[in-house]
């Protein structure tokens, strides 16, 4: 190497290294300090665009493991309310109870138990009013999805998580209902006949003629859960005002046989049980309970859908005709339980009011609202009411638990886990690594320490000059 005055190569490269080393130095001290070893672009351009997404996802996800905890805490209120509404149901069941013992009752007794039940009614309807999440009603059927129908002998109920849109609903068989046929045609009779059906007995005298013994038989099919029409050969048919199976029907006279109304031995035994609703909902078979056809798995799940009689010509087959039902759901409460947008769960909650609850089991009342219990010949319809109310409420609670077991605390527990391992992947491509950066950082103050020495030396080069110049 030359020996030069004007230009010091070896101070220079000296500088240029010790500069590296300071400029290294000066990393290794903002990594160990920050605990990042990304801190700006220039440090890991395409680490600090990964690490930048993955950290709007972890923020996604801590939010929405928030947003499905309060979620779960929108369904417990629901729940609340309706397993209070449920421990009332049971009580009222219980004065239903209590008043059909109409051999110890007088009306003093059941007028006190009619009170009682419409005081746990108003109840039911002001805890259906009143239960709330802040100012969201849950209970008051605000939230609950809608299905309509354009057969005029359909009706259609949608709950749970149904998505608003068109569902086709079709037949293969039919509900039918229990029937019992006269052996033999009705004969006019001088005298009266008692004719006893599922135990309550019916005075057919001066009711001769076919036309006033059906209407006879028809004045208490509240009580007897029949009903009577004519066959067209002057035979009458009794047929159960409840579609599926489990409504036998028994029926004896005091007639002879082949006279008066035509049942006799031969007729009992010819009893036909009613058979239940076999169809599919969007293409999957539906749970068939006489007449109503409810969807329990695929899409659908949720609907149900109820036919009633094709025509009173023949009244004890519902209809087969293949529905359209249109459900709209929009109005169901929508909870965001992902990190991205479209990662939702939607829940209807139907309406626990006491006139939404018990419907269409008995032709005495439409609904649990409207039970009265100061008759005890009107408790079987009572209780078909009651039960059906404690199934509807059951039934609403068993979704509402469904919901938040199955949807709510799995996706919690689910994006719990994803949350971990999207921290994880975060934290290798963006946190220091402790060991690598002390290691380097002892490396740079070493090479610093050096390079000041070096460049020291470097500077004192040209004195060397002075010697040659003696």
């Amino acid at each position: 190497m030359s020996l030069s005055i004007i230009n010091n190569v070896a101070s220079l490269t000296a500088q240029n290294n010790l500069n590296r080393t300071s400029s290294a130095l000066a990393t290794s001290l903002e990594q160990l300090s920050s605990g990042l070893k990304i801190n700006r672009g220039a440090d890991g351009p395409a680490a600090l665009v990964i690490s930048e997404q993955q950290r709007a996802q972890i923020s996604g996800l801590q939010t929405a493991i928030a947003n499905t905890h309060k979620a779960v805490s929108v369904v417990q209120t629901a729940e609340g309310g309706l397993n209070e509404v449920n421990s009332l149901l049971l009580k009222i069941r219980g004065l239903a109870v209590d008043s059909a013992n109409a051999g110890v009752n007088d009306a003093n007794s059941l007028a006190a138990n009619q009170a009682e039940i419409s005081n746990a009614l108003s109840t039911i309807n002001s805890i259906s009013t009143t239960t709330q999440f802040g100012s969201k009603k849950l209970l008051d059927g605000t939230n609950a999805a809608t299905a309509t129908t354009s057969n005029v002998l359909a009706s259609a109920t949608a709950s749970g998580t149904l998505i608003s849109g068109a569902y086709n609903v079709t037949v293969s068989a039919a509900a039918t209902a229990a029937t019992v046929t006269g052996a033999t045609a009705v004969a006019v009779q001088a005298g009266g006949e008692t004719l006893t059906i599922n135990g309550v007995q019916i005075a057919l005298a001066g009711a001769t003629a076919e036309a006033g013994q059906i209407t006879a038989i028809n004045g208490v099919s509240a009580n007897t859960g029949v009903k009577a029409v004519d066959n067209g050969a002057g035979k009458i048919i009794l047929f159960s005002t409840s579609f599926g199976t489990g409504h036998k029907i028994t029926v004896s006279t005091t007639a002879a046989a082949g006279t008066g109304t035509g049942f006799d031995a031969a007729s009992v035994g010819a009893n036909v049980d009613g058979t239940n609703i076999v169809g599919a909902i969007n293409g999957v078979a539906g749970s068939g309970v006489g007449s109503t056809l409810s969807a329990v798995s695929g899409t659908a799940s949720g609907l149900s859908v109820t036919f009633a009689a094709v025509s009173v010509a023949n009244p004890y087959t519902s209809d087969s005709t293949a529905t359209v039902v249109n459900v709209d759901a929009s109005k169901a409460l929508v909870f965001q339980i992902g990190a991205n947008a479209g990662q939702t769960a939607s829940l209807a909650i139907d309406r626990s009011h006491a006139d939404s609850l018990g419907k269409g089991v008995s032709s005495t009342f439409a609904s649990l609202n409207v039970i009265d219990v100061t008759n005890s010949a009107n408790a079987a319809e009572v209780l078909k009411v009651v039960d059906k109310a404690i199934n509807d409420v059951s039934s609403l609670r068993g979704r509402i638990g469904a919901f938040q077991t199955n949807t709510l605390e799995s996706t919690a527990n689910t994006l719990q886990t994803t949350l971990q391992n999207t921290t994880a992947a975060e934290s290798s491509v963006r946190d220091t690594d402790f060991a690598k950066a002390t290691a380097d950082f002892s490396k740079n103050q070493v090479l610093i320490q050096a390079g000041t020495t070096v460049l020291a030396n470097a500077n004192q080069t040209n004195q060397l000059i002075l010697a040659l110049l003696k």
